[in-house]
């Protein structure tokens, strides 16, 4: 033991002296372990830091108060909820009955004694320094005591009277407003002081105004109801005080009265489950991911870390094997000395272990301030402040560990070959010559064939992506094993290169032990790169053939159905900006108000409908008394044939929700219809359909007017029809060749007066020139934010894929990885290489050729790498995109057997990225060799060249 101690003492000592000597080789070797390291510190560090705790959560939501209690909108039937306030359900069941709606008094949850502070919570229409912002409006006391924690206030004061506001710090860096200025809301004559800023931690992007409860939308939605538009929808909670706390059994009370709750105690110490009644109720309440699904992650997440670290010891080892060759007069020695093979073997370890140590040091203290560093702009992106920062010693040390255990590794193969060499070989410098073994390729053919099978099975049989997953893995790691007789294959392609790549492809033959670990981790990495890029290029394509346009290309919707009296300007706005080649302008059958929607429900508004001859219904949608499925009536087969029915195409409907407009002619040809027929009924005053289910057998289409939008909802619950006057119009049918992009039926003006109801503008459609270009989309936007808030602007550009910039950055970091391993390569080929390049420099050979042979050693090993990484990264793709098919395959059918129409078949083609592989294959290996070529010296430093 002792012994043993001494030896692996003195080895770290001589470790450790090498890599101080070998500077540049030594931090190389760290920094390939220590970024990986770095990165996992700074991402547990950062997870742990924004993983709030209870304690911290409560505070942001409750402030100081026990409990917040809210309405559920269920009219305030008795509820049942789980412990955190998250899901909750009805006490009795209404699976036959209408689902309760409608506010309840959530004062009566409210126990004796209680104090309480009201949260409420509208939005507003603000006047800021660019136009109009639809903002967040909160009427909380900020400033009292039990609401501490719920806002940071960042600079001045909360407001104390009904005239001031605060603002978040968000609110203000948008709308160029500060602490100071006056606030006010369109269609609102009072103004308000802006005397403070803060931020909500946990939702910094929100943009929120700060009054006194009752100071500010209630006086708004008055002013707003009397000059006719739309109210503020209101939501208020009830910040509680309970002396004691808020407990579980308080919860179930305030539940059957209909209140909702969130209450500190019970979070810090929730109930057991069989106390829970909600649990009882809802089978999927208590769901959790299966043990399966669990394992099949852990083992895609073990696969994962495995091919890094397996990157990170394929690219390390060469380095190491760089020392240990230019180390082999000192070894040598040790072993002249009465140094055993174990003695070899533990100094190259060791050089492993120091390097691998010191790269865990600097990789976690590296990792620590990183994410010290990133914390300010990391809230920034995620919106969200993070709680503590929370330093885990003992996950970092196994982050540690890894490094020193990856560093070891690296330095073993190395090591295994350095002890193997005799003593004499180390000492005259000569290289035995060793043939490479057979059990390793036989493994590698193994390994891939068990992984292939794997792949297969997981995308085939399985449908499972973890299993995929973990085949692909397998595979690589037989490929990578395969590599050093590959290599030897590649050899044999000498024959036909001229003399400096026959020079470079030998020398990397006949030295498999550094050439083979440089092409693996090249075929790794670019294995990786191509698999990802395959499906990214497939998923693309998929996407592509499943976009459908809302419009024909070019064409610019402007709409806001909200606020019709905004239109006209709307539309002069987006006229004047854009290159506007025909203008069609839209309007809207309005029942009730002129800002009543079709489904807005508002008091006081109507709503219209299609009535579909019964003929013409499709027997799945007909819903019977008492909400009865009408699918059930039908066998699997039925549902499938009545499925692709005609009757039962529901279409595709428009970008905006609204399938019946009021517009001209104009209309028709913006969105590219020609058909003589069609166009000459709209010019003479019909109604045109585009779906010939809507136009019973007269010929006519009728419109059911609602003026009773609830008696209506009662009528449909009950299976009866719901009550209103039938108006009816002579229609011309389109052909349904005829695309209508989501239009189901285009009434004239002059039809809808004829018919006594009432159109009111919501929009325009424009056909232009050209698209238009950015410049003129941001004026135009500017120009609309200053007219309203709920302008929803649309430009059909067609199929815009993102898959571009994945491809490049996919290419860029397979180049990287492939130029690193090359160039490591390379140097361990100069190291072994310098006595023949002598020996050409002493039998007249120019200069260049240092630089010639340095690149087309560099160049050989990146060639292998991507060739063999870019055959090898296509089965994992194959084996995804398989399982993406059975999964699409499985949802298409069980869609027919429910009697759903999904549309066409699932598409999901496999496309090549020939750009990435292009540029791996070309490119790559050629910058990697100038590279290399340019970095090498022409001449070498004059040496004699001792004879053998």
């Amino acid at each position: 033991m002792k012994t043993w101690l001494h030896s692996w003492r003195a080895a770290l000592r001589i470790a450790r002296r090498d890599a101080w000597r070998a500077k540049g080789r030594s931090f190389l070797v760290l920094a390939m372990i220590a970024l990986p390291i770095m990165g996992v510190s700074a991402a547990d560090l950062t997870l742990r830091s924004a993983e709030l705790s209870t304690t911290e959560k409560m505070a942001r939501q409750l402030g100081a108060a026990d409990a917040v209690l809210s309405d559920p909108s269920m009219g305030g039937v008795p509820i049942l909820q789980d412990p955190a306030g998250d899901m909750y359900d009805t006490v009795e069941n209404f699976e036959n009955k209408p689902w309760p709606d409608g506010k309840g008094d959530v004062t009566k949850g409210l126990p004796a004694g209680a104090k309480t502070l009201t949260d409420t919570v509208g939005r507003a229409k603000v006047n800021t320094e660019h136009g109009l912002m639809n903002t967040e409006v909160r009427e909380l006391k900020t400033a009292d005591p039990m609401a501490k924690g719920i806002a940071a206030l960042e600079k001045g004061r909360f407001p104390e009277r009904a005239e001031e506001v605060a603002a978040t710090t968000s609110f203000l860096k948008k709308s160029g407003l500060s602490v100071g200025d006056k606030l006010t809301m369109r269609n609102f004559d009072r103004e308000y002081r802006i005397v403070g800023a803060y931020e909500l931690p946990s939702a910094l992007k929100t943009d929120q105004v700060n009054a006194l409860p009752g100071a500010l939308l209630g006086p708004l939605n008055k002013a707003l109801e009397k000059a006719d538009l739309p109210e503020s929808h209101l939501d208020t909670t009830y910040l509680v005080a309970v002396k004691g706390g808020f407990t579980w059994n308080m919860v179930k009370e305030a539940n059957a009265k209909g209140v909702l709750v969130e209450s500190r105690q019970v979070a810090m110490d929730p109930p057991a489950r069989s106390d829970v009644p909600y649990y009882k109720k809802s089978p999927y309440a208590s769901y959790e991911s299966s043990r399966g699904a669990d394992a099949a992650a852990l083992a895609a997440i073990a696969t994962v870390v495995g091919l890094a670290l397996l990157e990170i010891c394929l690219l390390a080892g060469p380095a190491f094997a760089v020392g240990a060759r230019r180390s082999r007069r000192q070894l040598g020695l040790v072993g002249a000395n009465g140094g055993a093979r174990s003695h070899i073997r533990a100094i190259v370890l060791a050089g492993g272990l120091v390097i691998g140590a010191a790269a865990a040091v600097v990789g976690t203290v590296a990792g620590t301030i990183l994410a010290v560093l990133l914390q300010p702009v990391l809230e920034g992106q995620m919106g969200e402040r993070f709680g503590s920062f929370d330093v885990r010693p003992l996950e970092l040390l196994g982050i540690a560990l890894l490094a020193v255990f990856t560093g070891t590794m690296a330095a073993l193969v190395p090591a295994v070959t350095a002890s193997r060499q005799s003593v004499l070989t180390s000492l005259t410098g000569r290289r035995g010559v060793r043939k490479t073994g057979r059990v390793l390729p036989v493994l590698g053919l193994i390994g891939v064939a068990l992984g292939t099978a794997v792949a297969l099975a997981g995308s085939l049989l399985f449908d499972s992506f973890a299993i995929v997953g973990l085949g692909a893995g397998v595979a690589e790691l037989g490929v990578v094993a395969l590599t050093p007789a590959l290599v030897g294959l590649f050899g044999r392609l000498g024959r036909f290169l001229p003399l400096s790549p026959r020079l470079a492809l030998r020398d990397a033959v006949r030295n498999r032990g550094r050439t083979a670990p440089a092409v693996a981790a090249v075929l790794a990495a670019v294995a990786g790169t191509v698999a990802v890029a395959t499906y990214t290029a497939s998923s693309d394509a998929q996407q592509r053939a499943r976009y459908t346009p809302t419009m024909p290309s070019g064409v610019i919707a402007v709409v806001d159905e909200e606020n019709p009296r905004d239109v006209p300007a709307i539309r002069d706005a987006a006229h004047r900006g854009f290159p506007v080649d025909v203008r069609a302008d839209l309007s809207r059958i309005a029942v009730g108000k002129d800002r009543c929607t079709q489904y807005g429900g508002e008091d006081g508004c109507g709503r219209y409908e299609i009535v579909v001859p019964k003929a013409n219904q499709c027997p799945l949608h007909a819903t019977g008394p008492n909400n009865e499925d009408p699918a059930s009536k039908f066998t699997v087969a039925e549902r499938r044939k009545l499925a692709k029915d005609w009757r039962c195409d529901l279409g595709n409907g428009s970008f905006y929700g609204t399938d019946v407009v009021v517009a001209d002619e104009k209309l028709l040809t913006v969105l590219g219809i020609k058909d003589e027929a069609t166009v000459k009924a709209l010019k003479e005053g019909r109604v045109v359909s585009f779906e010939k289910q809507n136009i019973d057998s007269a010929g006519k289409l009728a419109l059911r007017i609602i003026t009773d939008s609830k008696a209506a909802d009662k009528a449909y619950e009950a299976g009866k029809e719901p009550p209103g006057e039938i108006k009816s119009f002579a229609v011309h049918q389109a052909p349904e060749s005829v695309n209508s992009y989501g239009i189901t039926t285009v009434l004239p003006p002059s039809a809808v007066s004829a018919a006594g109801l009432k159109a009111v503008p919501f929009g325009t459609y424009f056909s232009t020139d050209r698209l238009p270009t950015s410049k003129e989309e941001q004026g135009v936007d500017d120009a609309l934010s200053k007219i309203g808030t709920d302008i929803a602007l649309h430009i059909e550009k067609g199929y815009e894929s993102e898959a571009n910039i994945v491809l490049l950055a996919l290419a860029v970091f397979a180049g990287l990885i492939t130029i690193g391993a090359a160039g490591i390569a390379t140097g361990l080929a100069q190291a072994d290489a310098e006595a023949d390049l002598k020996t050409l420099s002493a039998v007249g050979a120019p200069p260049r050729v240092r630089r010639t042979l340095s690149g087309f050693q560099c160049g050989v090993v990146s060639t292998m790498g991507v060739v063999l990484g870019s055959a090898a990264g296509v089965l994992p793709a194959i084996g995804l995109l398989l399982t993406e098919r059975r999964d699409e395959m499985k949802w298409y059918q069980q869609a027919l057997d429910s009697g759903y129409s999904p549309g066409p078949e699932p598409y999901i083609p496999l496309v090549l990225p020939w750009g990435t592989l292009g540029a791996l294959i070309i490119a790559v290996p050629l910058g990697a060799a100038l590279l290399a070529a340019l970095l090498t010296r022409s001449r070498g430093a004059l040496a004699r060249r001792e004879a053998s």
